[in-house]
């Protein structure tokens, strides 16, 4: 049995400051009926790992290079985020592909070197707008699956995470209908590919707009294992809200 699990990824927002939303969620938690992530920038990533030790919040980075060590100037390496307190780390997002010109043979590459250090690797993957216009949609995240992941995804090192492109902090959200197709095909894509252990114990989170308001009937949908969340996991009140709904799915 796949357990939920609630992501919160922060982006290039939040100071010391930001860390009393920290407290606020821990007190909002709804018991340990789900998994709950939270993915801050790299400054705060070794004070909120301190401040949830102990709590059912556990915490990851959102990016890391491929190599171990070397002369990266400006980056972070899988092994420095374990050291600084992270179980996870967000690789792929359409925001690293998109401003950064990340491949699906870079996002491969920094998954195995997640994977090496312990590290439980949340690949995100997604169509653009002009993809789902032109009937792609399945095509395209069926690439980036296969070329993203490495083999020998098991449940515990990996979770993927399905953000239409189009649909990121845009308030535009597919249909059920939409979400229900690209997470089945998910569903049987790594199935075949890990056999059925493996592939079906792999996480699939839907990401995109995602918010208090639609997390109910979003969750409801079969194959949806929770939700990576964006600026709606800032706010204790907004992403407790969504932790709350995704416990009652």
């Amino acid at each position: 049995m796949r357990r939920k699990l609630a992501a919160g990824n922060w982006k290039m927002n939040g100071t010391g400051g930001a860390l009393a939303e920290v407290e606020a969620l821990k007190a909002a938690l709804p018991g340990e009926a789900v998994d709950v992530l939270l993915c801050p920038p790299a400054t705060l990533l070794h004070r909120m790992s301190s401040a949830c030790d102990g709590s059912a919040i556990a915490t990851g980075g959102q990016d890391c290079h491929a190599a171990e060590t070397g002369a990266h100037t400006g980056d972070v390496s899988a092994a420095m985020l374990a050291d600084a307190g992270a179980s996870h780390v967000i690789l792929g997002h359409s925001e690293r592909r998109t401003d950064h010109g990340e491949s699906d043979a870079d996002v491969r590459a920094k998954t195995s070197a997640a994977w090496a250090a312990g590290l439980t690797a949340v690949v995100c993957i997604g169509e653009t707008e002009a993809e789902r216009d032109a009937g792609t949609t399945l095509a395209v995240i069926g690439g980036q699956l296969e070329g993203s992941v490495p083999n020998g995804a098991t449940g515990h090192r990996l979770v993927v995470a399905y953000e239409p492109v189009w649909a990121i902090g845009t308030g535009k959200v597919p249909t059920i209908e939409q979400i229900a197709e690209v997470h089945d095909f998910l569903r049987d894509a790594l199935v075949q590919r890990f056999g059925e252990t493996a592939g079906g114990a792999v996480r699939i989170l839907y990401g995109g707009s995602v918010k208090p308001s639609n997390a109910q009937e979003i969750f409801a949908v079969e194959n949806v294992d929770g939700a990576l969340v964006g600026g709606a996991s800032l706010k204790a009140a907004d992403f407790g809200a969504i932790i709350t709904a995704l416990a009652a799915a």
